[in-house]
C-alpha cells in the first residue's frame, strides 16, 4: 500500500556490481564533498508497530508528504502551507525526527529556526502489521489508512476540478478506470508487483527535462469485495 505523499513500495535497487580499478600511479588526495554528488535518499521506510504508531496522525503524515513532495522546509513554512499554527508543525516535526522520518537539513540556512527534510521517499507497510493482535496497532493502521485514502481523493478531486488549465494531451493521457476480478490473494499479489515493476520501469527512464514533462501521480487501489 503506497504512503503520504505518499508512499510507494518499490523494493531497494541493488547495488551494481564494483569493477576491479588499476591501482594508481601516485596516491589521490581527498577532495571535498560535494553535496550534490552524495548519494540519493532511501526510496522507502518499512514501517514497524513502533514508527506505524509515531506516524498515526494526520498532521503529521501531511507533513511527511510534504517534505517528500516540495523539499525541504521550516515549521513556519509548513505551518503557512498546511493551515496550522507553527507550535503545532513544531512539536509533531520534532516527533517525526524522533523516529526517523525526517532530519536536519545542514544545507540550508543558520538561522534560529531548523529546517528539515524527509529521509524516506516513499513509506511502506509490513504486512505483520495487519495481524498484529495489539488494538493500539491497529487503531494507529486505520488512522493511516484511513489518512492516505483522504489524500488520495483530494488529488483526484484536484484533477478532476482543474483539468482544464492543463494542455488538451493531458485528457487523453490521465486515465480514470476501474475493473472487476476474480483472483484468490496469491494472483492478487502476482497482479500488483508486475504493475510496481511496470511502474518502476518508466520511473526509472523518466526524464523531468523533456517537452511537456509534469509530474504525474498514480494510484493504484486493490481489494476484495463482497457480492452484496
Amino acid at each position: 500500500m503506497p504512503e503520504p505523499e505518499d508512499p510507494s513500495e518499490q523494493p531497494e535497487p541493488a547495488a551494481a556490481p564494483q569493477q576491479q580499478q588499476p591501482e594508481p600511479a601516485a596516491p589521490q588526495q581527498q577532495q571535498p564533498e560535494d553535496p550534490s554528488q552524495q548519494p540519493a535518499e532511501p526510496l522507502s521506510r518499512t514501517l514497524d508497530p513502533r514508527s506505524l504508531r509515531a506516524i498515526a496522525h494526520p498532521l503529521r503524515i501531511q507533513l511527511l508528504r510534504t517534505l517528500r513532495r516540495y523539499g525541504p522546509a521550516t515549521a513556519s513554512q509548513l505551518a503557512e502551507r498546511l493551515g496550522e499554527s507553527s507550535g503545532a508543525t513544531s512539536y509533531h516535526l520534532r516527533q517525526l525526527a524522533a523516529h526517523g522520518f525526517i532530519v536536519d537539513d545542514p544545507t540550508r540556512g543558520k538561522g534560529r529556526e531548523r529546517w528539515w527534510k524527509a529521509v524516506h521517499r516513499g513509506t511502506v507497510f509490513d504486512e505483520t502489521l495487519h495481524r498484529n493482535p495489539d488494538p493500539e496497532v491497529q487503531g494507529a493502521l486505520d488512522v493511516v489508512m484511513h489518512e492516505i485514502a483522504t489524500i488520495h481523493t483530494q488529488e483526484l478531486s484536484t484533477w478532476v476540478a482543474t483539468r482544464h488549465t492543463w494542455d488538451e494531451a493531458w485528457y487523453g493521457a490521465s486515465d480514470f478506470s476501474d475493473f472487476r476480478l476474480n483472483l484468490p490473494p496469491e494472483r492478487l499479489r502476482e497482479l500488483n508487483q508486475k504493475i510496481h515493476a511496470l511502474i518502476d520501469e518508466y520511473s526509472e527512464t523518466s526524464d523531468p527535462d523533456a517537452p511537456g514533462a509534469a509530474r504525474v501521480r498514480m494510484h493504484l487501489h486493490a481489494f476484495p469485495q463482497h457480492d452484496n
